[in-house]
């Protein structure tokens, strides 16, 4: 009759608590206030009023995805890629449906990366989901750049990781002036997947590489700038946006780009601030031009500028072996399809679950927050060229398949 509830004291605000100790209160049910947590036992009905991690809407004859898991910044889960994988099929084959838009609640993320932490409990004891959140979300990547209908990405606000998987494969990806944007894998001994190895070595020269490595974060209207974004909008203008794409009659993809391009133009804000990068494109293209990450390091350290020295201490911060990884795979996907980077990109993913900086990159950045990895092996030098080529090495009949 009962289930048990354990919530995060940070994510309870003062009514709800009220409120639910009223109503406990009424059936005689107590249960002692923790430390660290609380814990409310209520009712079974209860739980039916708990929020859905995605809204699936239609509105006109727009198919409307909704992440809506603010309080952690709408990071995506399994049971998110389970719902948000079928509607986007469904709607692709409906003839009621002509475009398909996704955005967030929350204003502060669109989709600050993939929920990573179950992943990590489950690939230190083997379990499935290690396989099967990067198997399905890859897939999921692979329908949005393959959607035969217009595909609109409203990212408003933090888009990291499993974020840019949702958003930049699709024709259409909307920046505000709130839009964060970076690919930090490096940072935590994993690699930028989700598509990464197909659409970072696609940006001008050698800055998607400069990205992959270092973490750069982008911001406003830079991410577009940079080409990430296909438009920047400001955000006070997305409702009326949104109204006007849903509106609009078997729009083609060209009525949808004259649309946006039309929201743009009445977007002045900072439109006359420089790429942020701008001043060091032929910089980074002249010191990331290298065969190896170790002669990158050595470009940037024999250069000696400020900007280089600064890109050096950060890559030295970062999973050697990551790093390793990381280069060979955008040198790899800048000619191979979207799909074939994907099957790629799970082969290395399962090959992060293996090893050990992955776990220990997630426990320094995101569990006890010491920011003080140890990596293994901690130099470049350690990481032999045989060891980086494992990764890449066929799963045989485990490979992804779509």
């Amino acid at each position: 009759m009962w289930e048990r509830y354990f919530v995060m004291s940070s994510v309870v605000t003062e009514p709800v608590l009220k409120g639910l100790w009223r109503k406990c209160a009424a059936m005689n049910v107590y249960e002692p206030v923790e430390k660290s947590s609380i814990r409310i036992s209520v009712l079974d009905q209860m739980s039916h009023h708990v929020e859905p991690e995605v809204l699936l809407e239609k509105v006109g004859r727009a198919g409307v995805i909704t992440l809506n898991r603010p309080r952690v910044q709408n990071a995506l889960n399994l049971s998110m890629i389970r719902r948000i994988y079928p509607q986007l099929k469904t709607w692709e084959g409906d003839n009621q449906t002509d475009i398909m838009i996704i955005k967030a609640v929350g204003g502060k993320a669109f989709c600050a990366g993939g929920d990573i932490r179950e992943v990590t409990e489950a690939g230190k004891v083997g379990g499935p989901l290690a396989r099967d959140f990067f198997r399905e979300e890859y897939i999921l990547n692979n329908a949005i750049g393959a959607c035969s209908k217009p595909y609109i990405a409203l990212i408003d606000g933090i888009t990291m990781g499993g974020g840019a998987g949702l958003s930049v494969h699709g024709r259409f990806r909307v920046a505000t002036e709130r839009t964060l944007f970076a690919m930090p894998e490096t940072s935590i001994g994993l690699f930028p997947d989700v598509g990464g190895g197909y659409f970072l070595p696609r940006l001008r020269g050698q800055l998607g590489l400069f990205l992959a490595l270092t973490g750069f974060r982008l911001r406003g209207r830079h991410v577009h700038k940079a080409g990430v974004a296909t438009h920047f909008i400001e955000s006070q203008k997305l409702a009326n946006l949104e109204k006007e794409l849903a509106a609009l009659k078997a729009p083609s993809a060209e009525d949808v780009s004259r649309l946006l391009d039309s929201f743009q133009k009445e977007s002045s804000l900072d439109s006359d601030v420089p790429f942020i990068l701008d001043k060091y494109l032929s910089d980074i293209d002249r010191l990331f031009s290298s065969s190896s990450v170790e002669g990158i390091m050595q470009n940037l350290k024999a250069d000696g500028s400020e900007f280089a020295m600064k890109q050096a201490q950060t890559l030295s911060k970062m999973s050697p072996t990551s790093l390793k990884i990381t280069f060979k795979q955008l040198q790899a996907g800048a000619a191979l399809s979207l799909q074939d980077v994907l099957v790629m990109e799970y082969r290395l993913s399962q090959a992060c679950m293996r090893g050990q900086d992955f776990y220990e990159g997630v426990r320094a950045v995101l569990i006890d927050k010491d920011q003080s990895p140890k990596w293994n092996p901690s130099t470049l030098e350690e990481v032999s060229d045989q060891s980086v080529d494992e990764c890449f090495a066929s799963l045989g009949d485990k490979d992804l398949t779509f």
